[in-house]
């Protein structure tokens, strides 16, 4: 077995109600501002919600859906649902009520928790999603129509419930190509404390054991940081949450806390490498073992650099929420095989055209997972859910790439943004990566606008760093910039500026956004 194979997990007791137990007092999670909740109070309150709900009629495989900023409540809420057997679907907070409506309604929740902090989204919901029978707000300040979470849960026993199930995220995709999608997979059926599908990544390959300190710097709507952060307490660590993600104050937390492991974004990356000399060696972060990063390309001159300053413990894996498989790359071997997202850790990986026909190696095709069950299913959409197999069972995400000769992967764009202009397929990842890189750049978007002569041209949208100003010469400087790296057939013909980039705080673009508007009017290369 390579560094980049792990085998399925067994069933075993991988509960924090283990580590309730014999080390109470030990922080399950700690906030970048500084609240902490004990294995003794995680397991007492996710437990009284657990009581609660059942009282208030909740079976296993019923719905709920949750809107929670990153705070000490989030993991209470979210082991609560988990361990009564539901099905828990955590919403982005950043959406619009319609769209957050959208999901609620979706999903098939029987009750929504909110964070008062979200009051206005709290309030603006209440007419758009008449099936929800009991809305709990989470804090001090009620929104009207809402009961309070804590007087909830305030009556009922801090004890397990009587036959505790494993329950199940049905979380809905980030909706780059379209609508959100909810994911779901059937519950397993099995006893709380059997879930352990991230154990072999997190605990065998990084190394993660109990009493380690794992950073979650990203929202815990999103499936990795819940999903990760939640088996990091199942192995008996402490999560430090970060309410917001500031690249200052992640070095500061490291230092601090003694962090171990941490699971990142590239962005991440990006806004910790902009830091000035004095401010990147001013902690120590000599307690860093194992670091991974997902959810989004990463430059491969941004992953050196930070090997470069932190170390060969930095990991890389693609996978998707759909869980069809999973590539995992360690920093020897990325070294060995730079750009590479790894080799396949679970499943198989076949690169296919158009036509379904397996490519030999070194082409670049469809990727598809393939050589384990996988039963999820597209939330009332068997539609899409159709289009993501194929006749031999094999899912996909609809990412283009290629194997090498040693079955690493390499990922070169979404198929969606692919620019065809003049006939030549360009990949608007690489061009992004490049970008990226120059000084005035703070984030970057690259896809194609209508071309009467080529069908498209390549345009970069560029969100200009600080202190940088946006105009002709900024943009000549940055298209001689790219000149210099890239094959001018590759390079944007225009550059245009942007005050923000529509990038999630889950590090994924949505370029959509950006490419509609140009794409409205055929004959229009801007937006109009």
């Amino acid at each position: 077995m390579t560094s980049a194979e792990a085998s399925e997990p067994t069933v075993s007791n991988y509960s924090p109600s283990t580590y309730a137990a014999t080390h109470p007092d030990r922080p399950a999670v700690i906030t970048s501002s500084g609240r902490t909740v004990t294995f003794g109070e995680l397991e007492a309150r996710s437990c009284q919600l657990a009581q609660a709900l059942f009282s208030f009629g909740l079976r296993v495989g019923d719905k709920v859906a949750v809107l929670a900023v990153n705070d000490h409540r989030t993991h209470e809420i979210a082991w609560g649902l988990q361990r009564s057997g539901l099905f828990l679907t955590f919403i982005n907070t950043h959406l619009t009520a319609d769209e957050a409506a959208y999901i609620v309604n979706d999903c098939g929740a029987r009750v929504l928790i909110i964070s008062s902090a979200l009051a206005p989204l709290a309030a603006a919901l209440l007419d758009v999603t008449p099936d929800i029978e009991l809305r709990l707000a989470v804090g001090d300040a009620l929104p009207a129509g809402h009961d309070s979470y804590d007087e909830f849960v305030r009556d009922h026993p801090a004890i397990p419930l009587a036959d505790e199930q494993e329950g199940s995220a049905m979380l809905y995709s980030s909706g780059t190509t379209g609508r959100p999608k909810g994911i779901r997979r059937p519950l397993s059926g099995l006893p709380f404390g059997s879930d352990a599908i991230l154990v072999p990544m997190l605990a065998g390959i990084m190394g993660f054991e109990e009493g380690d300190v794992y950073l979650n710097p990203a929202p815990l709507y999103h499936s990795a940081p819940l999903a990760w952060s939640m088996t990091a307490h199942r192995l008996g660590g402490t999560v430090v949450v970060m309410e917001r993600f500031d690249p200052d104050d992640c070095l500061d937390l490291i230092a601090e806390y003694r962090v171990t492991h941490a699971q990142f974004v590239p962005t991440m990356f990006v806004r910790m490498l902009k830091l000035d000399d004095r401010a990147r060696g001013a902690r120590d972060l000599s307690s860093l073992q194992s670091i991974v990063h997902a959810a989004a390309p990463c430059a491969p001159e941004v992953k050196r650099r930070m090997i470069e300053w932190w170390g060969p413990v930095i990991h890389e894996y693609y996978s998707g929420t759909e869980g069809g498989g999973l590539t995992w790359i360690t920093s020897e071997e990325w070294l060995a095989h730079p750009g590479s997202v790894g080799a396949p850790a679970w499943g198989a990986i076949y690169i296919c055209d158009d036509d379904g026909n397996v490519l030999p190696t070194g082409e670049d095709g469809v990727v598809w997972f393939g050589g384990r069950e996988n039963t999820f299913v597209y939330n009332n959409d068997p539609e899409k859910t159709k289009q993501t197999f194929n006749e031999r069972g094999w899912s996909t995400l609809w990412d283009v790439g290629h194997l090498d000769e040693e079955g690493f992967l390499y990922l070169t764009d979404r198929k969606l943004f692919m620019i065809v202009s003049g006939g030549v397929n360009i990949y608007p990842q690489e061009i992004e990566d490049v970008l990226v890189l120059h000084p005035a750049v703070a984030d970057v978007a690259v896809f194609g606008v209508p071309d009467a002569e080529m069908g498209e041209q390549v345009k970069a949208v560029v969100q200009p760093a600080a202190g940088a100003t946006p105009g002709p010469e900024l943009a000549e400087e940055i298209l001689a910039f790219c000149r210099a790296h890239l094959s001018h057939f590759k390079c944007p013909r225009s550059v245009e500026f942007t005050d923000a980039m529509p990038r999630g705080e889950n590090g994924k673009l949505y370029k959509k956004q950006l490419r509609d508007a140009y794409w409205a009017s055929p004959t229009s290369s801007s937006p109009t």
